[in-house]
């Protein structure tokens, strides 16, 4: 939504394809962008397997159905979140038609799929991939990457360490990549922040707050065994957490083993969890790795304290002892970081302080993307 807004549209038409017509910010996309999803068979496919089998069965569609018997096993046992994407494309792909228009540039704004998406089914003079986390960390295939990357023009991630890792990874295609910086509008985010949550929290004196997918890089299980040491060592906290993914279930699970339902909340998605981070105490990022995170930046913004762990683009965005505190990935290490600010307001004074004098706005990023496109 970020890049969307920024775009100038008296200079660009453009057409936003979704793979799913939903989510919390379908209604702040802008309008005058065009908004289509994938046509065909596609909706059908991706369908329940079994009134998606019966369907494509009585409709003769014997080959699409052998497709989706596989993408459901591809989905189901490749263990790698990655991996199996990259490999049930190749039958996802059966089920898509092509767009009928021609475009000066297609952007597929994210890993995987979206760019696969635009290499094999969309007509354009010019193709770019985003990758937004470290490549090399993912999961991915590069087998299966690499020729998809050597039919794109430029291959755009978000940090200098993002692209020296995809460098090392694809040294036959170093002069495609290309850093631009996730676009962060500094005067919305303090705006928002104004705003009251849009849910009624119990707030305690010393709360702290995660913003993440609930996916296993993003190292949300860390932050609920740390929130256990954290009460077991007489520390009066609570834990906030925005996001939905896959491990929601299984991290209540471990909520409700340690008997933590009162000390971390799940919020789960927040259209504004600005308003959130605004009142919490501290901000922590546990993840396990992280192309650039857009949620530290803007942390950053509110001037917030942050404890992130030691993933390996953190030193990116974080100064240890300055504009934050950097941990390593163990539990007992994140929680001693937070205890040191827990009990020193001096500590918490002085981050806050280092982040009142950053410059954290990156609208002119979008001037990056201009050139290229424009060669």
């Amino acid at each position: 939504m970020n890049l969307l807004n920024t775009l100038d549209f008296d200079c660009y038409t453009v057409d936003l394809l979704v793979f799913q017509r939903k989510g919390l910010f379908l209604s702040s996309i802008p309008e005058a962008v065009t908004l289509l999803t994938p046509q065909g068979h596609y909706s059908v496919f991706t369908g329940g397997l079994v009134s998606t089998c019966l369907n494509l069965l009585k409709s003769g569609r014997i080959s699409l159905l052998f497709h989706r018997l596989i993408y459901s096993l591809k989905t189901k046992f490749i263990r790698n979140k990655g991996a199996a994407e990259q490999s049930a494309w190749l039958n996802l792909r059966e089920a898509i038609p092509n767009l009928e228009n021609p475009y000066d540039v297609a952007i597929g704004f994210l890993e995987k799929s979206s760019i696969y998406y635009v290499v094999d089914n969309v007509t354009a003079k010019q193709k770019i991939g985003w990758i937004h986390t470290n490549y090399s960390q993912s999961g991915m295939k590069p087998s299966f990457d690499l020729p998809y990357f050597t039919q794109l023009d430029w291959v755009i991630t978000v940090s200098p360490e993002c692209v020296t890792d995809l460098k090392t990874t694809f040294p036959t295609l170093t002069s495609r990549f290309a850093v631009i910086h996730n676009i962060v509008s500094a005067k919305l985010i303090r705006q928002l922040a104004t705003k009251e949550p849009e849910k009624v929290i119990d707030w305690t004196p010393f709360t702290l707050i995660t913003v993440a997918r609930l996916s296993p890089e993003k190292g949300c299980d860390l932050a609920v065994e740390t929130c256990k040491l954290l009460v077991e060592q007489g520390l009066d906290v609570q834990w906030l957490l925005i996001g939905d993914g896959s491990e929601r279930l299984s991290l209540e699970a471990q909520v409700a083993r340690y008997g933590l339902q009162k000390r971390f909340l799940f919020l789960g998605l927040q259209a504004n969890p600005y308003s959130f981070v605004q009142r919490a105490s501290v901000y922590v990022q546990p993840s396990r790795y992280e192309g650039k995170s857009i949620a530290i930046d803007e942390a950053k913004i509110l001037c917030k304290p942050i404890v992130v762990t030691n993933f390996p683009t953190a030193k990116d965005q974080i100064t240890h002892l300055k504009t934050g505190l950097i941990s390593p990935m163990h539990p007992e290490d994140l929680a001693n970081e937070i205890s040191k600010i827990y009990h020193s307001t001096s500590l918490q004074n002085d981050l806050m302080l280092h982040l009142s004098h950053e410059h954290i706005d990156s609208e002119q990023e979008i001037e990056k993307l201009y050139a290229l496109v424009n060669g």
